[in-house]
């Protein structure tokens, strides 16, 4: 419920709007009410054959002499007999007590009468000014503005509809936009810990789940129960009594619609969940079609993905079974009470009757079109209960989806922006990692006390075996992650107190699984940087070796790459995603195997201009390879996240076992 609460914040710039929606929505009820008035006239015209003003001259009449004379008459003589009580009387006090309280009765009803003959000599006047006295003339007419009115009630439910869907929408579109903003400061771990499907299912279908509920408390919630108070009010001056014996329905659909909505909010939670599930799979096979195809697993996919369908299937039934649940209990309650309302009615007609088992009903006698009219009015007010039957339920799976929603919302990245401390000094000199620790889980250390200092300009290659710690200590350094002990120092200064946009805008990272994204060659050269000139592009694409086969494409720089770069090759990839570095002019520079899928010319070439674009940069490499390590000032030797030995490669040879072996396998490698 808080949750969704706080989705239904978002709604508040657009207030006026659904103002002015409620305003429509009242126009429609009123309308939608006034339609079952004209049941009266023309059951009145087609049973009695009388006009109109006929049958307002006849009610004035019957009013005047059937109930104020015989009251006023009631009066006096109450009157009378309070004033020829003796006030030596013995009872005199319980006496005039009595005769007190029946005046006080009987004015009550002289004056009921009275705003009664009120109502119908102002309702004469008009008959008599706009209704012709032809009896069919008088009926076309009153089914004529019959269907005026459905043609403006229909005109206001337009209205109403369309400005709560751009109150809906929008609000959706500022939450949507809101919720992207937070999930993109999130830590790189939490993607890595709950994976990307959680998201989209959140981003997707909580969303639409939400829209609708949202959809259903603004509309239907507004304009049902607008249309059941308008025919409660009509249905009211026929009998009031009658009329609350129907709405004995509301709280027992109250207590049935709340015992199935919380059911209903279980069950969709777990429909939702099932959903992130059914995402994971499609993502999962579609990233991984080659290896799917690849190793002849298309059934195993299928039948993967079919049980998780299956059991998604199983769970929406479950929940159109209770969605489809109250509308037939509610319908029954109303048919019910409706029922008994037109029974005790009915005998009040027949029987001329204004009381029940001695409890008074009317205050006169119900004629049978009255009695018609009211019982069109109770229909007409179970209409709207049915229809509110499946609010609950609605509102309930939103509830759901906004927990779910703003789980995400209120999550707190451990790596803070810290946006109002000063930014880092562009350049950066000295780069110190002291005694730091990481580890993805606790108990499971990836780096230990590893401790180093780097000079400006320098070129540091990292080397160890796979899982060594490698690329999670660089990955410490534009703070994807924060060390669990210890500290990475720029300049003296603790990355963690820096302003994390000018940290990371000093850092270019070429990383082996290349990311590129389904747009041009440019955007993708581009990516991160505002006002670059296409001269700028093209000068980093050369950098990198790249211009070369881009200019070569159907559309040179503006050739679309399709989605993760599948019509580019490895090599390519790699060449654009270091045009963007290059592009970026960083100070400190990650290359995490940058090179691994160009071959052996283009990669010496992209040597040759890397020493001249890592002068005065700090860089770190990442590298298997032999002729890499050429490019490096020192080489640090890894494993199991800890410092073996640092040194240049004839140091090494001579210090370092594991670097010793580490050649030969990749010496072996190459011969092989």
């Amino acid at each position: 419920m808080k949750n969704y609460v706080r989705a239904l914040r978002f709604t508040w710039p657009y207030r006026y709007r659904f103002l002015i929606s409620v305003a429509c929505a009242l126009f429609a009820a009123l309308f939608w009410s006034l339609n079952f008035t004209a049941i009266y006239p023309v059951l009145k015209i087609i049973g009695t054959g009388q006009n109109l003003q006929e049958w307002a001259n006849t009610t004035v009449a019957k009013i005047q002499t059937e109930q104020i004379q015989p009251l006023q008459v009631r009066l006096d003589e109450l009157n009378k007999q309070q004033d020829a009580l003796p006030s030596n009387h013995p009872d005199w006090d319980n006496q005039n007590r009595k005769l007190t309280h029946k005046l006080a009765r009987v004015e009550s009803e002289l004056e009921s009468s009275r705003h009664e003959l009120y109502r119908y000599q102002v309702l004469k006047k008009y008959i008599d000014a706009y209704f012709p006295t032809d009896c069919f003339q008088t009926l076309a007419l009153v089914l004529g503005l019959v269907v005026l009115a459905v043609i403006i009630k229909g005109f206001f439910e337009f209205w109403q509809e369309t400005l709560v869907g751009s109150v809906v929408n929008r609000s959706l579109f500022d939450l949507r936009n809101r919720f992207f903003r937070r999930v993109l400061h999130l830590d790189v771990s939490h993607f890595n810990e709950t994976g990307s499907h959680e998201l989209m299912s959140r981003f997707t279908n909580d969303m639409d789940i939400l829209g609708n509920g949202m959809r259903t408390l603004f509309g239907k919630v507004v304009a049902e129960p607008l249309k059941a108070v308008g025919c409660v009010i009509f249905a009211c001056w026929i009998s009031w009594q009658l009329t609350f014996m129907f709405l004995v329905l509301v709280p027992i659909a109250l207590l049935i619609l709340t015992r199935v909505g919380r059911t209903m909010k279980r069950a969709t939670r777990r429909l939702l969940e099932r959903m992130s599930s059914i995402y994971q799979i499609l993502q999962e096979t579609f990233q991984g079609i080659r290896i799917v195809k690849g190793f002849t697993n298309e059934t195993g996919e299928r039948a993967r993905f079919r049980a998780a369908t299956k059991d998604y299937y199983n769970k929406a039934m479950w929940v159109v079974k209770l969605d489809a649940l109250t509308g037939p209990i509610i319908e029954i309650l109303g048919v019910a009470t409706v029922l008994g309302a037109l029974l005790v009615g009915a005998y009040l007609v027949i029987e001329r009757r204004t009381d029940l088992f001695g409890i008074a009903i009317l205050s006169q006698p119900l004629d049978a079109e009255s009695l018609l009219q009211l019982y069109a009015l109770l229909a007409a007010i179970s209409d709207p209960v049915r229809k509110l039957s499946s609010v609950f339920t609605r509102i309930q799976s939103a509830f759901a989806a906004s927990d779910r929603i703003f789980h995400y919302m209120d999550y707190e990245p451990r790596v803070k922006q810290n946006s109002l401390v000063p930014a880092l000094e562009r350049h950066a000199t000295t780069i110190e990692f002291r005694d730091v620790c990481f580890s993805y889980e606790p108990g499971h250390p990836i780096i230990t006390d590893l401790s180093l200092e780097v000079r400006r300009g320098e070129i540091i290659a990292m080397v160890g075996k796979n899982g060594c710690g490698k690329s999670t200590l660089l990955g410490l350094l534009p703070r994807f992650y924060d060390p669990d002990h210890g500290a990475i120092l720029i300049d003296g200064h603790d990355i963690r107190g820096v302003q994390l946009r000018s940290l990371r805008q000093q850092i270019g990272v070429v990383t082996q699984d290349t990311t590129l994204f389904n747009d041009t060659i440019l955007k993708n050269i581009t990516y991160g940087r505002k006002h670059v000139t296409q001269e700028e592009a093209e000068a980093a694409a050369r950098q990198a070796k790249a211009h070369d086969f881009i200019v070569n494409m159907p559309l040179g720089y503006e050739t679309r790459i399709g989605e993760a770069g599948t019509r580019l090759s490895g090599g390519q990839k790699q060449r654009i995603a270091l045009a963007r570095a290059i592009l970026r002019d960083p100070a400190i520079f990650i290359l995490d195997e940058f090179t691994s899928q160009a071959d052996a010319e283009t990669e010496m070439e992209i040597h040759r201009i890397l020493r001249d674009f890592m002068k005065g940069r700090t860089t770190f490499v990442i590298t298997h390879r032999l002729n890499t390590l050429e490019i490096a000032d020192r080489i640090v030797v890894l494993d199991g996240g800890r410092i073996t030995a640092i040194g240049n490669h004839q140091e090494l040879m001579k210090i370092c076992p594991l670097y010793v072996r580490l050649h030969e396998a990749q010496t072996h490698k190459r011969v092989a």
